[in-house]
């Protein structure tokens, strides 16, 4: 499978939402493991060693923000993009930024969204940008990319009123 883009690591307890996320993901040329929770998660990221990881955050036994400060205190591991896929609240966000989470998406999302704020995580891990021919330089390439400021997975101001 020489035309695989990298491999992601999907972590929801929500297995319509897994399954999702796998076929947006695989359509792009990614690789997709799937877990059911950040406990699961932890037993195969050493198998599996993904160059990104999605995690929701509320799930049973051992929740998404648990699971990326256990990702960020374990050397093997420390540098791995994670990106939060969930319906956030402010707190959450707040202990993201805490524990050093790359990304957010709330849900639902648009699985172009999806797909970009992938990308960009694989460019933090130092991956080329994808099957499609973009560029992570902003070169063209074999699709349009969208305009720069057309999804910001990084987090937005909350309100904009005084």
């Amino acid at each position: 499978m020489s035309g695989v883009s990298g491999r992601v690591l999907v972590v929801d307890d929500n297995e319509a939402i897994r399954q999702l996320i796998r076929v947006n993901l695989e359509l792009e040329g990614f690789e997709v493991v799937t877990a059911a929770d950040g406990a699961e998660c932890l037993e195969v990221i050493r198998r599996v060693q993904p160059d990104v990881v999605t995690l929701d955050v509320v799930m049973p036994r051992l929740d998404g923000l648990r699971t990326a400060a256990r990702l960020r205190a374990t050397p093997d591991t420390s540098g791995l993009p994670i990106a939060i896929v969930s319906a956030c609240t402010p707190a959450d966000l707040d202990l993201g930024e805490t524990v050093g989470v790359d990304g957010y998406l709330g849900k639902p999302f648009d699985p172009a969204d999806l797909v970009s704020l992938v990308r960009r995580l694989m460019r933090l891990k130092g991956h080329p940008d994808g099957p499609s021919g973009e560029q992570a330089d902003g070169r063209p390439g074999g699709l349009a990319a969208p305009p720069s400021d057309a999804f910001r997975p990084e987090r937005t101001e909350r309100t904009d009123r005084g």
